[in-house]
């Protein structure tokens, strides 16, 4: 059973020593598939099983179970080598269209070039001798073209011929706003600027669970319905609103249970998530659930108008290239490089065409997109604001609440078995505890 890397991720962060409450919270998983997850890890990594007196288990975890696990299984070994081969395969085809987009450009142009010459040649021939003027075409630039594979291009020259004070605090404010262009070259900007830079919220329900076990462990396992409304998504009609059935998914998830107050008003508890393995504090949580808004790119603006710049560009040239050679005559006559541009052109055409495209119908879909997710953000906000102001109903209902809030801290005092050492080990170094326990039952029954 390979490992469950969002279970991996949380014990690391939660630093070796878990509960199955700790986890859950922390991961956002179902208990049922955390419980699974966290025993077949303390079987493949060497983990050790604590036993509390109440009957709570702690599972402790060597600081190196990542390594015990990848020297164990060959598939967690095959997913870091895919994962690394994969990186370069992807930022290979990332810089390919901006490579595909300079290449097609220098070999319109020098098919221009070509073909312009042989224009101005037959003229001359044709002419009466006079002298030929010199022609004009934008070579400007080429000299210039491996800047763009700077992953600081546009970024060092920007305040060059400003005083070298306000060039320092050009750049510094030119780091805070922009600081994607550090991150990224053109080559990578020019993928940016055609496709964006992936779904901003991929990992939507992996943040929203999380925040709601963190909002629950927060209150130390027991909320009220009005707590986490803020971070779900539909709550259903006006029925299922005033039954609070959209705490169903949540109970069922964390294993809640509901507790009804001497006043017909219901309050949520968890106690799998009371327990915990060291004393928590409380975790920063935003007040509501927000979405990410789509980004047209993370690309700088001087890359993006660079990109967009060069994407026009090489339609003017691929047009003024299809004008000239229009029936393939002139093409066939000189050969060469021309004659190639000329068999490729509907290619170079359409390359260009869609490079300035997509990116335009993106921009409208983003645009259409973003409305959405603000919709969504602001009736999420809305739920929150009850939250700020209570009424005395809502106030009532959490101060229930807080009567079964609590949190059972697990520490190596009050343990009454763990894997770690022999069992007669163990009860021979808690021999007092044991005669001092069978003393509190004599006693008792007496």
């Amino acid at each position: 059973m390979i490992p469950n890397p969002k279970i991996v991720k949380a014990i690391e962060q939660l630093n070796y020593r878990v509960t199955l409450g700790d986890v859950a919270a922390s991961a956002g998983l179902e208990l049922n598939l955390t419980e699974r997850g966290l025993l077949a890890l303390a079987s493949d990594a060497g983990g050790h099983l604590q036993v509390a007196e109440t009957g709570d288990i702690v599972y402790q975890f060597p600081k190196n179970f990542q390594s015990i696990l990848r020297n164990k299984y060959w598939k967690l070994r095959w997913q870091e080598t895919w994962k690394k081969i994969w990186g370069v395969l992807f930022y290979g085809i990332r810089i390919s269209f901006g490579i595909i987009l300079i290449a097609s450009i220098l070999l319109i142009a020098a098919a221009l070039v070509a073909v312009l010459i042989a224009l101005s040649s037959s003229r001359d021939d044709d002419g009466d001798g006079g002298g030929g003027g010199m022609m004009f075409f934008p070579f400007y630039w080429f000299s210039d073209i491996f800047w763009l594979f700077s992953p600081n291009y546009g970024y060092y020259n920007s305040y060059d011929s400003r005083p070298r004070g306000d060039r320092s605090r050009s750049r510094q404010f030119k780091r805070g706003n922009t600081s994607s262009n550090s991150e990224m070259n053109f080559l990578e900007a020019v993928f940016s600027f055609i496709f964006g830079d992936g779904n901003p919220n991929v990992d939507k329900e992996e943040r929203r669970w999380q925040e709601i076990g963190m909002v629950i462990r927060n209150h130390r396992g027991a909320v009220v319905a009005e707590q986490i409304a803020p971070y779900l998504d539909d709550l259903g009609n006006e029925f299922a609103q005033d039954y609070e059935e959209y705490m169903l998914p949540v109970l069922a998830r964390f294993n809640g249970r509901p507790e009804v107050s001497p006043d017909g008003q219901l309050i949520y508890r968890f106690e799998e998530l009371q327990t915990t393995a060291s004393q928590q504090q409380v975790e920063s949580v935003p007040n509501y659930f927000q979405e990410r808004l789509w980004r047209f790119s993370r690309a700088g603006s001087s890359q993006l108008m660079m990109a967009g710049g060069l994407g026009a560009l090489n339609v003017i040239l691929a047009l003024m290239l299809g004008s000239l050679l229009r029936d393939g005559t002139l093409a066939a006559q000189l050969g060469g490089l021309v004659a190639f541009a000329y068999s490729i052109y509907g290619l170079l055409l359409a390359y260009g065409l869609a490079f300035l495209a997509i990116p335009l119908v993106r921009y409208f879909w983003i645009q259409w997109r973003n409305r959405s997710i603000s919709s969504r953000n602001q009736e999420r906000h809305s739920r929150e604001i009850p939250l700020a102001q209570p009424s005395d109903e809502l106030q009532q209902k959490l101060a229930y609440a807080r009567e079964f809030a609590a949190q059972n801290v697990i520490d190596t005092n009050n343990l009454a078995y763990t894997t770690e050492t022999d069992l007669a080990e163990q009860e021979f170094n808690q021999a007092d505890k044991i005669d001092a326990e069978w003393q509190r039952r004599l006693e008792s029954g007496s």
